[in-house]
């Protein structure tokens, strides 16, 4: 399995599913991602069933990134760190907090406290000289360049294209190693920021019913994005299916369910019962004297 570092190295783009518990990231892996996104959008409505707006404490956050490393090890594992939650003393600690527990990378924004989803009306963004702290802050609190800082700007939003590139400019004089230009609204604005920071890996981050056009993984990658990103795409369409599986249901169709469920035997092969019970029965082999 690759690094984030020999991905980030090898010529071709790399398409980045969103993970969002143990089992989405466990499935993915198995299906063959090579690189994983926790999205924090689907955190916070899969696992505490609340809007992407910062309801989410850091605590909550960082357990949940080790959860979901562990479960998609040895798949590395991009986090979203959100706007840090709080100034840079405590981005520095989460950023120490997401490497620790199994993270290959955190992605930091420059939105205020509360944050919004970056496909959400209404964003408001910290000062360039604020945001900046805060990504030479995780740059400066890591253990070492391995582990990666994604800086992302929601200023093309608020302030327009311009701000969001001189922002993404000051973020890499501060440290960061990816960045993340939030939601550029055409294709020639994917082209500008790619052109603008030819050499540097940037995030193409590709959202239903978002803001971006959602151009294919191919025209992304030749415009010049390394990471392509779908941060909710199996969150919207499991969410979609859980509606449809619970009315049948509830309605006593149980039967309609059996062609597109997975098996109980299959269920128990991703969630690896089968070492499981090696490693058991290898124990139970072992004598020991009374």
């Amino acid at each position: 399995m690759s690094t984030l570092d020999e991905i980030l190295k090898a010529p071709d783009a790399i398409i980045v599913p969103g993970v969002f518990d143990a089992l989405s990231a466990r499935i993915a892996a198995r299906a063959g991602a090579k690189l994983l996104y926790m999205t924090g959008f689907g955190v916070a409505g899969a696992e505490f069933g609340v809007p992407d707006i910062g309801l989410v404490s850091a605590a909550e956050m960082i357990e949940r990134v080790g959860v979901i490393a562990s479960a998609c090890a040895p798949v590395p594992l991009i986090a979203d760190g959100d706007n840090g939650h709080g100034g840079p003393l405590n981005v520095a600690k989460l950023t120490r907090a997401y490497e620790r527990v199994g993270a290959a990378a955190i992605q930091l924004e420059d939105q205020v406290l509360p944050k919004r989803c970056g496909h959400m009306e209404d964003k408001e963004v910290v000062s360039r000289t604020e945001a900046a702290q805060k990504i030479r802050a995780a740059a400066d609190a890591r253990s070492g360049k391995s582990f990666k800082i994604i800086a992302r700007t929601d200023a093309c939003a608020t302030h327009g294209l311009d701000e969001a590139l001189a922002r993404g400019e000051t973020f890499l004089r501060a440290g960061a190693d990816i960045l993340f230009i939030e939601a550029p609204r055409s294709e020639e604005e994917l082209r500008r920021v790619a052109e603008t920071f030819k050499g540097t890996p940037l995030v193409a981050n590709l959202v239903e019913d978002g803001k971006t056009p959602l151009l294919t993984a191919r025209e992304l990658e030749s415009l010049g994005y390394k990471i392509i990103l779908y941060p909710i795409s199996a969150l919207l369409a499991v969410t979609r299916r859980l509606e449809e599986i619970y009315d049948l249901l509830l309605k006593g169709q149980r039967k309609s369910l059996d062609a597109s469920r997975a098996s109980f035997t299959h269920y128990n092969e991703i969630m690896k019962l089968p070492e499981f019970l090696a490693v058991t029965n290898a124990l139970s082999q072992t004598k020991y004297e009374e």
